[in-house]
């Protein structure tokens, strides 16, 4: 939907599908510094693009950190910009009825473009789909290459995702058990001493800063039984290494307390935590 004339503003932290859609398109290219509103100003003022799409996800991927999406707004008002959001992290389950960053923010209908995904709360396995104004979808329906000249999904992922979407509307224990499973492994690594960055979200990720002892830490919790992910740079940056631990619904309180007493027993033992 880009073209030359227009310009894309980028949050620098963005998940690797949007950085590559960015690349692919014409349009010119803007980042600015992770959930920093001010540089982001900065930018679309002295912008003189046709149209001017700001791009964010609503949770990140590697941080579990929320886009802040009241902000975002009140700045593509205010430079007459569209605002799109991917929120592939939060449909389904954050947010009081699992409508995504926008409810958990309070700021229902903020987003111009939502772009998110069947693959993971709401699970048909597979896929994913663009929400917008009635114009752009068919729009896309028409010039998007990779909706064009795909597959179409097949019957029984279809009919997977239409069966989460009806369990997220219609019934709220498994965001509840979540949210509970989530604050009790975020304060049980706290109290343990580890750091746990993002904010109030499933995704934690416990900071260890060098890549040897994020390694050390997901290995010793594996031979405990629990799969975890070291993550360090590339793919993070640089002194930001990180075990990524993704809490589930499924997951009991048994479960919950087990990972937490894993967690502050391989911290100990790598050097983490001082006993």
């Amino acid at each position: 939907m880009l073209t030359p004339e227009d310009a894309v503003f980028s949050d620098a932290l963005n998940h690797a599908s949007i950085i590559d859609g960015i690349r692919l398109c014409k349009a010119q290219k803007f980042r600015y510094p992770h959930r920093d509103l001010n540089e982001l100003e900065h930018l679309l003022a002295h912008s003189e693009a046709r149209l001017k799409l700001i791009v964010t996800d609503g949770v990140f991927s590697m941080d579990g950190t929320v886009a802040p999406i009241k902000g975002l707004r009140n700045l593509a008002d205010k430079y007459r910009a569209l605002l799109a959001v991917d929120d592939s992290h939060a449909t389904g389950f954050f947010g009081d009825t699992g409508r995504g960053t926008e409810e958990y923010c309070g700021v229902m209908g903020a987003a111009d473009i939502i772009c998110s995904t069947l693959g993971k709360a709401v699970s048909g396995a597979a896929g994913g789909y663009t929400t917008g104004p009635r114009e752009l979808v068919t729009l896309l329906r028409n010039v998007s290459r990779p909706y064009l000249f795909s597959n179409a999904p097949p019957p029984p992922v279809v009919a997977a995702s239409l069966k989460s979407l009806d369990l997220v509307e219609h019934s709220g224990e498994l965001r509840q058990r979540l949210r509970e499973n989530t604050r009790a492994f975020r304060a049980g690594l706290q109290a343990a001493g580890l750091t746990v960055a993002g904010d109030d979200h499933p995704i934690c990720p416990v900071m260890v800063g060098e890549a040897p002892l994020a390694v050390d830490l997901a290995t010793g919790m594996l031979e405990r039984g629990i799969y975890v992910v070291a993550f360090s740079y590339p793919v993070v940056p640089k002194g930001g290494a990180r075990v990524r631990v993704q809490i589930s619904a499924a997951h009991t309180p048994q479960d919950i307390k087990q990972a937490v007493d894993a967690f502050a027993d391989v911290a100990r033992s790598v050097g983490i935590v001082k006993s």
